[in-house]
C-alpha cells in the first residue's frame, strides 16, 4: 500500500487536533498503509525560526515529503487560518514538495466561523505545492472531541462519520482498502 506522511501543525503536544489526527492515522493503518506520524512542533525551534533550510531536521523532513505517496495536514486554525508553526514549516520545503502527491486537509477549531479555512487559507498553499491531487478535507469543531482521562479519544458521532469518510477517500485515492464500518 502507500506511504502516508501525517503532518500535525499543532503547538500542542495535548491538543484534540494532534489526537484526532493520531486517531484516524490509526484507521489509515488498518486500511494498509503505512503512516508516519510527523508533529511539527518537535523540530528544532532554532531550524523553523531561522529558516534554516539546512538544518538536519529540515533535510530529513524534505525527505519524507519525497518519499511519500500521500500527505495529511492536520492544524488548528487561528485567526480563520492555519497554524503558524506549519506555516513555518510549509515555507521550509521545496516549492513543489507536493509533487505527484495526494493530499488530505484536516482543520480544528472552536467555531463554524472557521469552517472554510480549509478551503480560503490552507488549500491554496497546498494546491501552489504542486500536489496530484487535493482531496476533500474536513473541519472539526473543538466540542466535537473529547479525551477521556484515560486519553480515549472520542469523536462526536457526525463528525467521525463525515472524518470516516474523508479518509477513506483519501485511502482509495492512494489505493487502500476501506473499513466495512465508520469507526469513531
Amino acid at each position: 500500500m502507500a506511504t502516508i506522511l501525517s503532518v500535525s501543525g499543532s503547538p500542542s503536544a495535548t491538543s484534540r487536533t494532534a489526537r484526532l489526527l493520531r486517531h484516524l492515522d490509526q484507521r489509515l493503518v488498518a486500511q494498509g498503509h503505512e503512516v508516519i506520524p510527523l508533529d511539527v512542533r518537535t523540530l528544532p525551534p532554532e531550524a523553523l525560526l531561522h529558516a534554516d533550510f539546512r538544518h538536519p531536521a529540515i533535510v530529513e523532513t524534505t525527505a519524507l515529503f519525497q518519499q511519500a505517496d500521500g500527505v495529511v495536514i492536520d492544524t488548528p486554525v487561528y485567526k480563520a487560518a492555519y497554524s503558524g508553526l506549519l506555516k513555518a514549516l510549509l515555507d521550509l520545503l521545496p516549492q513543489y514538495a507536493l509533487t505527484g502527491k495526494t493530499v488530505l486537509p484536516l482543520a480544528t477549531g472552536g467555531t463554524t466561523a472557521h469552517v472554510l479555512a480549509i478551503d480560503y487559507a490552507l488549500r491554496p498553499v497546498l494546491n501552489s505545492m504542486g500536489p496530484a491531487h487535493i482531496t476533500p478535507g474536513w473541519f472539526t469543531l473543538d466540542t466535537e472531541i473529547t479525551v477521556g482521562d484515560d486519553g480515549t479519544l472520542t469523536v462526536a458521532p457526525a463528525a467521525a462519520e463525515a472524518l470516516a469518510q474523508v479518509t477513506d477517500q483519501f485511502s482509495r485515492a492512494l489505493g487502500g482498502r476501506t473499513l466495512l464500518a465508520a469507526t469513531g
